[in-house]
């Protein structure tokens, strides 16, 4: 794992509030000059460990008023079926998110839809009728408390 300074640790926590600060706020907002501040946040760029800067979209502004998650188990992992629904699901834009798992099923989907109907149709003509998938357990959220988009920072500053 890299090693981070005080300011670095200051800039990527500012940045995950406001990505859009102009480096020069940044910059006076950690201490430093605008130079080295530009430096170190092109640095962190190009080392992968600022990925991109992205819009928040509210889903219910948008119309999807469904958001789920949504356990997946496979009937097999030695039949390609892992690759076959990893390739699948990559081009269904309702999951958003999507992980492989320990424990009781494969994976964890993270979906949002615009009504239980459209969420009964992806799970049932589409999601069911997957190569390889055994079943699937879906909760709904009730509401979010919290998140996404935070990453924890306080382990770099012992």
């Amino acid at each position: 794992m890299p090693q981070f300074d005080d300011f670095e640790i200051r800039m990527l926590d500012i940045l995950q509030r406001d990505g859009r600060k102009p480096v020069s706020e940044l910059a006076q907002e950690i201490g430093l000059s605008t130079t080295p501040c530009a430096r170190r946040f092109e640095a962190l760029q190009e080392t992968g460990i600022i990925k991109n800067f992205t819009a928040r979209i509210s889903r219910r502004a948008v119309g999807l008023s469904v958001e789920v998650f949504i356990q997946v188990r496979l009937t097999s992992h030695s039949d390609g079926s892992p690759e076959a629904f990893i390739a699948a699901v990559e081009h269904m834009d309702e999951v958003s998110s999507c992980w492989t798992m320990t424990g009781d099923h494969d994976f964890l989907l993270h979906v949002m839809v615009p009504s239980v109907d459209d969420l009964n149709a992806f799970v049932m003509h589409r999601l069911m009728r997957l190569k390889g998938v055994r079943d699937v357990h879906t909760q709904l959220v009730l509401q979010n408390i919290k998140g996404p988009g935070h990453v924890p920072l306080s382990h770099l500053r012992r």
